[in-house]
């Protein structure tokens, strides 16, 4: 039991600083004072990975019906229109806003430059510097956060747990580099992003470990729709390289998949071949692997003039030209990885989650808007509007949390444990999540999977003070909810394919979980 605590008090308290957080916190700077926790720099998060673009129907032959109906058609049906009517309805002014504040997105003289991708039916992906897109937005938000002078930023910092009591969040405990801290206030947002590091092979960053799922599991709060994993299918495969991810945008310009033999094969599995959906995309990818009995397939560019993939890429031929591929004149080594998660923290198209005085935004948040299969480059727009409509939602609804706090919350952290051999233990259960939790999964996989976690579930009982074990406890708990949701849902759709249960009727529900005790509550919602 820990002696000594430091207390602070805000305004407004947002954990996380991607898109969608950041994006909440300008709103929430109008009504009081702001803090922002990041247990990194502020500007390390998988938003700023976001290589392919942000899609948003602005251009002359696109309208936001048709951003609409292909938004729907990727999500397999499992979509809710209402959220997906507020992404693509909102989207443009999101973006235009950005540009207003300085966003330097592609143009082709005076007009901006849109890509396609796999699933759209239009252009409409606007990218930055070629390949940069997230990392632009990200830095017109932290420009913007810095003329605001209400916002405070508090990097190097974990947040460990939500504090909730009497059905209110007010709050949260947070881990500084100086001890343990209990941050009070009247609103709490959630925006943590992902759960890429529950998997061996992500593109996500290190810090994408699913802190808030895992803490507003904890609080009480209902998540939702945890087996929908979207792996996408080119990262970059070699030893001793990083799981660099390829952009879709790379096929979207004329990039063809083949074999190790050469062999162009994306028509043989979808009819939109190299642009199909991302979740037919990645099984196709592993049938070739395992027909050819090979470790990867290969994107092509090679074809293409080597100026334009230079210009149009040029963060991606940086990286591979590092990793001893050219990308103008090789064929480069891919294989599906996980890439973005499209279950979450369930909550309304404001941001509110089912406990009072707590909004989430962004990857760790599921509003449904992406059904059973995100459309590429969807998940910027995502953070823009949800973060900016959780930031709204919170600032007309605060002033109720603080005083429901009546005294320090002590006990979350009494029972402080640590974990034996943690490094180790987590790539194991990476590693049992990647072979038998991921593209395609079975009854038999999945068991194995639900025996090997059921076993260490004793971690997420206990409370630790290291960062390293409490991403360990978060990651064991998302996979477990990952496991246990794959498991229940015997049917196909979307990004959840079971190899036992191919059929997709039946599948048309949103399955939520929330904790009683010490079990997992199962119930379609």
């Amino acid at each position: 039991m820990l002696s000594s605590w430091e207390t602070l008090s805000t305004d407004f308290l947002v954990i996380g600083s991607g898109v969608a957080g950041l994006r909440a916190a300008v709103e929430l700077s109008k009504g009081g004072e702001v803090l922002v926790v990041t247990k990194d720099v502020v500007t390390e998060s998988s938003s700023e990975y976001a290589q392919g673009g942000v899609a948003v129907a602005l251009s002359d032959e696109d309208e936001v019906g048709i951003h609409f109906e292909d938004t729907i058609r990727a999500g397999d049906g499992l979509c809710r229109e209402e959220a997906v009517r507020v992404l693509v309805g909102e989207g443009p002014e999101r973006i235009m806003e950005l540009i207003q504040w300085g966003a330097e997105f592609d143009r082709v003289g005076s007009k901006l430059d849109f890509a396609i991708e796999g699933a759209h039916s239009r252009r409409r992906v606007l990218h930055a510097h070629g390949d940069s897109t997230g990392q632009e937005i990200v830095r017109v938000l932290i420009e913007k956060i810095k003329t605001l002078r209400g916002v405070k930023r508090m990097p190097y910092s974990m947040a460990v747990d939500l504090y909730v009591q009497d059905g209110v969040c007010g709050g949260a405990i947070v881990l500084r580099p100086t001890g343990i801290c209990l941050i009070r206030a009247k609103a709490t947002v959630l925006a943590t992003g992902g759960a890429g590091q529950v998997y061996a092979r992500t593109t996500n960053p290190s810090v994408a470990t699913s802190d808030g799922v895992g803490m507003a599991f904890r609080a009480g709060a209902v998540v939702e729709d945890m087996e929908f994993v979207q792996f996408h299918p080119t990262a970059l495969y070699m030893e001793g390289a990083p799981q660099f991810l390829l952009s879709e945008a790379m096929r979207g310009e004329g990039g063809v998949l083949r074999n190790i033999h050469g062999e162009a094969f994306m028509k043989r599995y979808h009819p939109d071949g190299d642009l199909a959906p991302r979740d037919v995309v990645s099984r196709a990818i592993i049938s070739e692997m395992v027909r050819t009995k090979s470790s990867h397939v290969y994107l092509d560019m090679t074809h293409l003039d080597a100026q334009f993939l230079k210009r149009r890429f040029p963060r991606i031929y940086r990286t591979c030209l590092q990793c001893g591929v050219d990308i103008t004149s090789q064929k480069i080594p891919v294989s599906p990885a996980a890439h973005y998660i499209m279950g979450g923290v369930k909550t309304d198209i404001d941001g509110r989650t089912t406990i009072r005085g707590l909004y989430a935004a962004g990857e760790t948040a599921c509003t449904g808007v992406h059904g059973a299969n995100r459309l590429a480059s969807n998940s910027l727009l995502e953070g823009l509007v949800f973060g900016a409509r959780a930031g709204v939602a919170a600032l007309e609804e605060a002033g109720r949390a603080l005083s429901h706090i009546r005294e320090i919350p002590r006990h979350l952290l009494e029972g402080i444990g640590e974990i034996s051999g943690q490094e180790s233990l987590r790539d194991e259960v990476r590693r049992v999540m990647w072979e038998r939790v991921g593209i395609i999964r079975c009854r038999e996989s999945l068991q194995i999977a639900r025996d090997f976690l059921r076993e260490h579930a004793y971690i997420t009982e206990k409370q630790y003070l290291r960062r390293e074990e409490l991403e360990l406890k978060n990651i064991l708990t998302t996979a477990m909810l990952i496991t246990e949701s794959a498991m229940r849902r015997e049917c196909s759709i979307g990004a959840h394919y079971r190899s036992d249960y191919k059929q997709r009727e039946g599948c048309l529900y949103h399955q939520a979980v929330v904790l009683r005790g010490d079990r997992m509550e199962f119930y379609r919602s």
